[in-house]
This record gives C-alpha cells, sequence and structure tokens, in this order.
C-alpha cells in the first residue's frame, strides 16, 4: 500500500509538471521537451550510450558543481572510463549540456519504473552516483535490483524530512538501496544510524575542493572587469541576484556614503530580467558584452556608471576575486546560492534570511564571516562593517573554508581505489 502512494505521489507531480507546461511554464516546457527527446531516442535505440559508465545523476547546476571534482579527477586518473551525466532540472542541462568531460548529457526519464528499465537496459552502468537530495524511487529500486553499486554523495538529513516521519518508512527505505551513503555532516550520519541506515559515513562537501581549485585558475575574459574596477578601493559583487536583492543593492548604490562599485551578476538573464534591471537602475549600468566589444570606454572617463551588469554566464565564481565585499541572492526567495565561490577568496559574505538550510551559511556565519539580512537597514549595516574590516573577516571566511577540504579524496578512494 505505502509502495502504490508513492508512486500515485510521484505521477501527480510529473502530471502538474505537464500542466505548467501546458500553460506556458518557461522551465517546466523545457522538461517536458528535454524529457520526450531522451525517451524517443531510448525507443528508437539512437542514444548510443557507453556501457560500463559511471552514471552522474544531479538535479541541477548545484548539485553538478557537487560532482564535478569527483568528475574531474576520474577523468584525470582513469581518463578511459566512461561518463555519463544526467539532470532533472533544464536550468542545469541547459548550462551543462556541452560538459567536455562527459560522454553524453542528458534529462534522465521521468521516474516510472518502466523508464528506469528502459534506461538501464540501454545505459548498463558499471556504477550510480547521485548527488545531495536526489531520491528517485523508481531507480533506485531497479539499480538495487540488478546489483549496480549506487552512492549517494554530499547528502544532508534532517529530521523534518519524510523520511524520518512516523507515516515514511517506504521513503525510508529507498536510502537501503544505496551501497553507501556519504553524507556531510555528523547531524546526518547519526540520523541515519539512528533510522538503522548503517551503510554511511561523513565525507563532507566536495564543493569546497572545486572552490579551493577554481580559486586559483586564471581566466583571460576578466580583463575588462579588472579594468573597470582598477583604482576603486570599494568594490561589492553581487552574484545569482533576483528581483528582491537587486532592489537592495540599488537602494545601497544610491545611498553609499563613500564612492562603492558594485558588480552585479543577476541569477536570470532573460529579456524580462534586463528589462527590470534597465528601470530599477535607471540605465546607469555598462554591460560586460559592452565593455569586451569597447574596452577603451572606461579609460579616463568620469561618467561611466559605477555599476556593472555581467550580461552573460560561466563568470560569476571568478569575479568574486574583484570585490572586498560578496553578496549571495536567493535568501529573500527559495533559499541562496553558492557562497562559497566567493569565500575561498577570503572575502565578507552577505545573504538574505533564508540560508539555514545551507550547512555552508551557517557555517560561514559561526566562523564570523557572513551576515544575513532582512531589510535595507541590515544590509547597509552589514556592507559598512564588511567594507572597513574586510580583511580580517575575509581571512576567516578562507580558514572556514580550508577547513573544510577534503570530501574528494574521501569518496574517490572509497569508490574508486578500494573497491
Amino acid at each position: 500500500m505505502r509502495a502504490f502512494l508513492v508512486c500515485r505521489n510521484m505521477c501527480l507531480y510529473f502530471l502538474m509538471i505537464r500542466i505548467a507546461a501546458f500553460f506556458g511554464h518557461k522551465k517546466a516546457r523545457l522538461l517536458i521537451q528535454g524529457q520526450q527527446d531522451t525517451q524517443n531516442r531510448m525507443t528508437i535505440n539512437q542514444l548510443q550510450l557507453p556501457r560500463n559508465a559511471v552514471w552522474f545523476h544531479a538535479a541541477s547546476v548545484g548539485e553538478f558543481e557537487q560532482a564535478r571534482p569527483l568528475i574531474e579527477r576520474l577523468r584525470r586518473e582513469q581518463h578511459k572510463q566512461p561518463v555519463i551525466v544526467t539532470f532533472f532540472s533544464p536550468s542545469g542541462y541547459e548550462m551543462r549540456k556541452n560538459y567536455d568531460l562527459a560522454d553524453g548529457v542528458y534529462y534522465l526519464p521521468f521516474a516510472t519504473r518502466s523508464n528506469a528499465r528502459r534506461w538501464l537496459d540501454a545505459m548498463q552502468p558499471k556504477m550510480a552516483v547521485f548527488v545531495k537530495y536526489e531520491f528517485w524511487p523508481a531507480y533506485l529500486r531497479e539499480l538495487k535490483k540488478r546489483n549496480i553499486p549506487t552512492y549517494s554523495i554530499c547528502a544532508i538529513f534532517r529530521p523534518g524530512q519524510l523520511f524520518f516521519k512516523p507515516w515514511g518508512k517506504t521513503h525510508l527505505s529507498l536510502l537501503r538501496c544505496f551501497t553507501h551513503i556519504y553524507v556531510q555532516d555528523q547531524a546526518s550520519y547519526d540520523l541515519l544510524t539512528g533510522h538503522n541506515i548503517p551503510d554511511c559515513s561523513v565525507a563532507g562537501d566536495t564543493r569546497f575542493d572545486r572552490v579551493s581549485r577554481q580559486a586559483n585558475m586564471q581566466d583571460e575574459r576578466l580583463l575588462p572587469v579588472q579594468t573597470f574596477v582598477e583604482g576603486c578601493p570599494r568594490v561589492i559583487v553581487a552574484g545569482s541576484t533576483w528581483h528582491e536583492d537587486e532592489k537592495l543593492l540599488k537602494q545601497y548604490m544610491q545611498h553609499a556614503g563613500q564612492p562603492v562599485k558594485l558588480i552585479l551578476v543577476p541569477h536570470e538573464l532573460d529579456e524580462a530580467h534586463m528589462h527590470f534591471l534597465f528601470n530599477l537602475f535607471k540605465g546607469r549600468f555598462i554591460r560586460y558584452t559592452e565593455l569586451v566589444k569597447r574596452p577603451m570606454v572606461i579609460s579616463n572617463n568620469p561618467f561611466i556608471p559605477d555599476v556593472l551588469l555581467i550580461d552573460t554566464v560561466g563568470l560569476l565564481s571568478s569575479l568574486y576575486r574583484f570585490g572586498q565585499v560578496a553578496y549571495v541572492g536567493g535568501g529573500f526567495g527559495d533559499g541562496i546560492h553558492n557562497t562559497l565561490e566567493a569565500a575561498v577568496y577570503g572575502m565578507p559574505v552577505v545573504f538574505g534570511p533564508k540560508y539555514t538550510h545551507f550547512r555552508e551559511a551557517v557555517g560561514l556565519i559561526g566562523a564570523g564571516a557572513a551576515r544575513s539580512v532582512r531589510n535595507y537597514r541590515e544590509l547597509e549595516n552589514a556592507f559598512e562593517n564588511a567594507l572597513e574590516d574586510h580583511t580580517a573577516i575575509g581571512e576567516k571566511a578562507a580558514q572556514y573554508v580550508a577547513s573544510e577540504t577534503g570530501a574528494t579524496d574521501t569518496i574517490y578512494n572509497e569508490i574508486f581505489i578500494n573497491n
């Protein structure tokens, strides 16, 4: 009966996505189209999947960044080992569909039992690696049935999750389909072992390794940005921002007591968001793409705006190096985005109030390296304090990131070397 309820809930979930797509929801429509393409290609045997691949599945971009250190090391040390990557989210797939270290990048077919069987028949993977919150019942059960080693990495568990409810025993049983679960913290480990899930261990979060390595990389695309900030001792880099974040940032730029420059990296770059930003800042910004085309436009030009709008993707993680303070968006919506990309550069981090489900954000606050704000007054205070003492606060951020590295070595050695 419980298994039937799980199946019914999944069907209702997929039905809601189809309804949203029918009524024009952009991401839902992309998801349906991408799913259909993968299923059509499975039907006519055109996927051409390499046999015996290591299959990595991530929900979206953030989870992919947790898989990425393992994929990169696997390619360096076992370069003949095929790798397949799947996504559930359109934003993840669209951003990484051309990822050159994978032998194929696909949408994961909707998690029905028939799709799970057909997908595994087509791929016949050597092992499966699911990232963080990905627990698709049909796939996990089919993998278990076929005795394919299956791992969960960078997982986080909390008492309020469905697994641990009195009525959640069927969901809890899914966790026993994993060969091993690598959790981020001791609290998750205690929760699993307390519910008789013994095949787990604390490994940490591979993103700490990812950002630490990335911070040392050079990118020639950043030269125009370096020119923009040159000579300004107060630079704020705002990443993955949404409307509420941008309204507060605009207000701060209006009232800042001392000269300050803002590098603004919106989470969405669609036409509607660009129009919103143009109206918000009354056109008083310079676009990154314009700066690339006309790099001399800011030389000795006192009329250049103090806001640089990054209107291209793929630069954010490298842009934080130009700031004294970072603002990470999303905290007034569903939750903040990646704070580690900023913290690794040794800088104070500021974000909105919805951060408590993000272990690294809680850790940064505990280390005295970050502050959460609920309104403009708090944001102004956080920025002024951070700009005034950015070196000392930033050192705490760098130390926190350094103390959390090592998860990639732990997981890689256990999965790919010791087995």
